[in-house]
């Protein structure tokens, strides 16, 4: 059927978006309360002249009145007073007043909003998301104020809180670009990096000086894209567990290199036109070596691509990172590294299973299975020994040597242990039991995700409802119990 206009209409916006000139105007606040203070408060983030008509200011408004030296005119309502505004705002809590007041600031043509009464209404307050002079506005024409809360919070995550003194930057910049780079593709390019690249990076460090460094770098060369890496934790796999920061860069990148543990939930939040290359790390799959890694992030880097190289869990534990840091610091490639959830973490909330433990485990100690499949037991193993919990990574192939070297070096058989594959993620599995039952986990050949294993003392403390046992042994499904009796 054709879609006509009449069947269109209730996809059309009510009221049309658009920004007040405010600087320097008078706008009033009629109100005692907390709607007023609301509306004081968000006009406090402009440079307008707020008059507030307010005879007996609540406590926490009266104090921020003066605090912010807002002029005060303890006077009951008059027509008189809306006089002179450009804005008026009617939050009394008096229904029938603030319709008076509003019916007074249209017959002056002064548009005016009464506090939770759309028709005396000319304008709605948006929800604000404020990186000055960038301003983002939220309206719901009134169909649900906690809907244009939640997006409001969401814009406020994606913005970095440094885009206000990136947009005060370039606007000190706006002339030069105009009068040395022609308009067009060019000058967009200009833009585009000034915004995500080098002067960006900076700003967001709040280095000032290496920030106007770089603009000026880039006007020179407009043309000549300068590379960057991040090198970014994707954490255990759970998409709500990427840090904001995270999220930032992934937008920022043209290129996404990712391993092959990280979930594509993750790689797709990265900006639509990126190039999305997999390097397969993981074990038993890799379809590059570590050298090839590097030369690919050099190689990018070189062609002035902005990089984001995803990493599970965090980039610095288990994550090669060293290696790649070393390999970009020699080719003269800027990087940064921006953590992750390490997966023992993820892990440990699963089972909500205490790493640490006053009285049982003041120590923790992160290592992979192979670590202790080797001739030598490290260093580490007498903390085990003492009441450290030990987090291990990539443990499944190995857990019969684990298990037999841990108890050779004195820890006890029946200490508890707690399995985790896919921690964080909906389709997690859990499982407990003792040390001596560790070897059993290495014919669950079912098990095809990363497995994390956590052996300890303080384990005992978990809760073991949502978990299976280890091994079939009736006294396993109690060790939680037994830990909490005493």
């Amino acid at each position: 059927m054709l879609e006509t206009p009449a069947s269109r209409s209730d996809e059309r916006l009510t009221t049309f978006p658009t920004f007040f000139k405010v600087e320097g105007k008078h706008v009033a606040v009629f109100g005692n309360g907390d709607e007023a203070y609301a509306k004081a408060r968000l006009l406090s983030n402009t440079n307008a002249q707020i008059v507030a008509f307010s005879d007996q200011p609540q406590t926490d408004y009266a104090a921020f009145l003066d605090k912010e030296q807002i002029r005060v005119v303890a006077e009951p309502f008059d027509a008189r007073q809306v006089e002179g505004m450009t804005l008026v705002f009617a939050a009394t809590g008096d229904d029938v007043l603030d319709r008076e007041i509003v019916d007074v600031a249209r017959a002056k043509s002064i548009p005016a909003n009464a506090v939770d009464q759309p028709g005396y209404c000319d304008f709605y307050t948006p929800g604000l998301v404020s990186r000055a002079p960038l301003a983002v506005a939220i309206c719901t024409e009134g169909a649900g104020p906690v809907l244009g809360q939640i997006v409001r919070a969401r814009i406020d995550q994606m913005l970095a809180p440094s885009l206000g003194r990136l947009a005060r930057l370039a606007v000190e910049y706006r002339d030069a670009a105009e009068r040395s780079i022609p308009k067009g593709a060019l000058r967009r390019n200009f833009w585009r990096r000034f915004f995500s690249g080098s002067v960006a990076d900076a700003v967001a460090q709040n280095d000032v000086d290496a920030a106007r460094q770089a603009a000026e770098k880039l006007l020179l060369s407009p043309e000549s894209p300068e590379g960057y890496v991040w090198l970014v934790g994707a954490g255990p796999g759970a998409e709500d567990l990427l840090t904001l920061r995270a999220q930032r860069v992934l937008m920022q990148a043209d290129v996404i290199v990712y391993d092959a543990l990280v979930p594509q939930e993750i790689v797709n939040m990265g900006r639509r036109d990126a190039e999305r290359l997999s390097v397969g790390k993981r074990k038993g799959c890799h379809s590059k070596s570590q050298s090839d890694i590097n030369r690919l992030l050099v190689s990018l880097g070189l062609q002035g691509k902005r990089v984001v190289r995803l990493k599970s869990g965090d980039p610095l534990v288990y994550g090669r990172a060293a290696e790649e840091m070393a390999a970009l610091r020699e080719a003269g490639i800027g990087y940064e590294v921006v953590p992750g959830i390490t997966s023992a973490f993820a892990a440990a909330a699963d089972f909500e299973l205490p790493l640490t433990l006053r009285g049982v485990a003041s120590s923790l100690i992160f290592t992979t299975g192979h670590d202790l499949a080797g001739d030598i037991l490290p260093d580490w193993a007498r903390l085990a020994v003492s009441g450290a919990t030990i987090a291990v990574y990539m443990g499944r192939s190995v857990a019969a040597s684990v298990a037999k070297r841990l108890m050779s070096a004195g820890l006890s058989e029946e200490t508890t242990v707690a399995v985790i594959e896919n921690a964080s993620r909906s389709y997690r599995r859990l499982m407990h039991g003792t040390l001596k039952d560790l070897p059993d986990l290495e014919h669950r050949d079912e098990l095809t995700g990363p497995v994390m294993v956590i052996i300890g003392d303080a384990v005992a403390g978990a809760n073991f409802e949502r978990s299976e046992a280890l091994a079939k042994s009736p006294l396993n499904a109690h060790v939680g119990q037994e830990y909490a009796n005493g």
